[in-house]
């Protein structure tokens, strides 16, 4: 959700700023600007649209620079707009801003008191002004943005620069991700580290509250006013990791890219014998003898595999779980329990609901936390006393795929590993489970050969404006998952339900306008699902089946079956994940939609 790019160097600095703009356009924006030193003189560009048309107007007015900031914009105050768009300046400050300040009304209006004229609706053009307010007396831009962010009140990363001082940019995050990037003579910020790769590999995690006083040659970072250091960690991540090669859209290159993404986040159980609570953190043995249940913590596709997790947790670990939505906790009261395990979940680790309930729950009293995470130097990672790494690679598209693949592996894991602990899993018992998820790479590769046929189901949903879909058991969560993706990239109206209530209403949707997915495996509720699919094809409905090999499910007339070739047992949720992922996909495609810039949608959502 919004990205900022930030660089000093000894040469024109535009392209490397708008080729960070690129890297970050996943996060989702409406609008994106840039602004730049040239020659003792601040140049601004904006664009109420994509990087390319900002590009094109950069290329117009022939903008150069050597120091300067840029932004791509994710609207919350004030409606998409060039007005609205970052940078924003006051006199010879020029600001980006990620982030929601709370206070901004207050803010602006002692600064319209004090004679501030504003050109936006945006919370950010505040900062700018206040910066500038503060210089007056502090002189120095540094300290005047010290002074600054001391009266503002909620989530902000920022980049700033001065017209008189070209050599110098001042960055500072508080609940929204920033990091800086080191190279010989020049230094970087952005808020990930996909927009820099183009230029280093050499990045600085800050931490909350820190503020930086970048120079081309150094840096210096305070914390609460005094000076810290942060470490330096080289960057696994590689520019080919983050293009597109081959693929039409990032989406469908993650959805291909699972089998490998599950392969590297299983590796050291593949290449093991056994399973050890050591691959949660070396703490792990001694805080799972002490817990007594499982809190879940997610938002979104998280959730989802959150609520999957709910059903493993429970039937082979024997251990209570409970599944949060991150934003409703953290605003609800609830019972605490001190012996019980949080688990935030989060592809990024900067989800902001998430990192507020895993500090609610702090302040509750719950003392052991875990994060499950595809970032190694994320929030959630910091805060949690265990971690484990999904090592899924970047995710680009909006509509999380890979991530949400490699969660559910992450979760059976941890099922297995307390299931051990609690010696509820007999080694024969072990052995069986490994087996499987050495196997599970390649039977996603088996599954990704449905493809074709997933094709010529979307081009009938992609005339349909409803969709409905049914799972039963550990599968209803994968079907709110389906409808989830059809949702937010199709636009297309899903809803999910368990199979069991389709009399206590959704039945009164169904007609032959109305197609309905149903997840088949071949599991102890099979028989009773195929009970409620006949109640759907008596009022007309048109029946899309998924399959188990085993399931002795055939097409029909109303009745298009796609049957699996690989058979997963409990680990069939993440198989049948897949058809819906390339369902929603190739759906999109044909209704001619922009697959990885869903409208409205953002990849991070680092703000409440």
């Amino acid at each position: 959700m919004c990205g900022i790019v930030a660089a000093l160097a000894k040469r024109n600095i535009v392209e490397n700023l708008l080729e960070g703009l690129r890297k970050l356009e996943y996060r989702g924006y409406d609008s994106a600007g840039v602004a730049v030193i040239s020659n003792g003189q601040l140049n601004r560009v904006r664009s109420a649209g994509r990087v390319a048309e900002l590009a094109a107007l950069c290329a117009e007015s022939q903008l150069t620079g050597y120091t300067g900031v840029a932004h791509t914009r994710w609207a919350t105050h004030g409606v998409p707009s060039e007005q609205n768009a970052h940078p924003h300046i006051s006199s010879d400050i020029a600001v980006v801003h990620n982030g929601i300040i709370e206070n901004h009304d207050a803010v602006r209006t002692k600064l319209q008191s004090d004679g501030y004229h504003f050109t936006s609706e945006t919370d950010t053009e505040v900062i700018a002004h206040l910066i500038h307010q503060h210089t007056k007396t502090c002189k120095d831009l540094f300290a005047a943005t010290q002074a600054a962010i001391k009266e503002l009140l909620g989530a902000y990363a920022i980049a700033v620069v001065r017209e008189s001082d070209p050599d110098r940019i001042i960055v500072a995050r508080q609940g929204a991700p920033l990091l800086l990037g080191v190279s010989d003579g020049e230094m970087f910020a952005a808020s990930d580290a996909s927009a820099l790769l183009q230029v280093t590999r050499r990045m600085i995690y800050l931490e909350e509250g820190d503020v930086v006083d970048l120079r081309r040659d150094r840096f210096d970072i305070f914390n609460d006013g005094k000076p810290v250091n942060r470490t330096e960690h080289l960057s696994e991540l590689t520019a080919d990791a983050v293009d597109l090669g081959p693929y039409r859209h990032f989406m469908q290159k993650e959805i291909f890219e699972q089998p490998g993404a599950l392969a590297n986040t299983l590796e050291m159980v593949i290449n093991a014998q056994s399973l050890s609570p050591q691959l949660f953190g070396a703490d792990a043995p001694n805080i799972f003898a002490e817990i007594d249940s499982i809190l879940i913590l997610a938002c979104g596709t998280s959730y989802h595999a959150g609520v999957v997790a709910r059903y493993w947790v429970e039937a082979i670990a024997g251990l209570p779980c409970t599944v949060e939505i991150a934003s409703e906790y953290r605003y609800r009261a609830s019972v605490p329990n001190p012996r019980a395990l949080v688990v935030t979940i989060s592809q990024s680790g900067e989800t902001a609901d998430t990192i507020a309930a895993l500090n609610y729950a702090r302040e509750l009293g719950h003392r052991y936390a875990l994060s499950i995470c595809n970032v190694p130097e994320s929030a959630l990672v910091r805060l949690s006393n265990l971690r484990f790494l999904t090592r899924a690679g970047p995710e680009i598209g909006v509509a999380s795929t890979k991530a949400f693949t490699t969660q559910l592996a992450a979760l059976i894991l941890l099922t297995l590993v307390l299931a051990k602990l609690r010696g509820r899993l007999v080694a024969s018992k072990e052995q069986e489970y490994l087996h499987a998820l050495r196997h599970l790479p390649a039977a996603l590769s088996n599954v990704l050969q449905v493809e074709s046929q997933i094709k010529t189901w979307a081009e009938k949903f992609a005339s349909h404006d409803h969709a409905l879909f049914l799972g039963r058991g550990i599968h209803y969560p994968i079907a709110l998952e389906g409808a989830l993706k059809l949702k937010e990239i199709s636009y297309i109206h899903a809803e999910a339900y368990p199979a069991g209530e389709l009399k206590h209403g959704p039945l009164a949707l169904v007609d032959k306008n109305m197609p309905v997915v149903a997840i088949a495996p071949n599991d102890a509720l099979l028989e009773k699902l195929k009970s409620n699919m006949q109640e759907v094809r008596a009022r007309g409905g048109q029946l899309y089946v998924l399959a188990d090999q085993d399931a002795r499910l055939v097409s029909s007339d109303g009745v298009e079956v796609i049957t699996l070739t690989d058979h997963a047992g409990i680990l069939s949720p993440i198989l049948h994940t897949v058809p819906l992922q390339l369902l929603a996909y190739h759906t999109a495609l044909a209704r001619g939609n922009d697959v990885d810039k869903p409208r409205n949608l953002a990849k991070s959502v680092t703000v409440e």
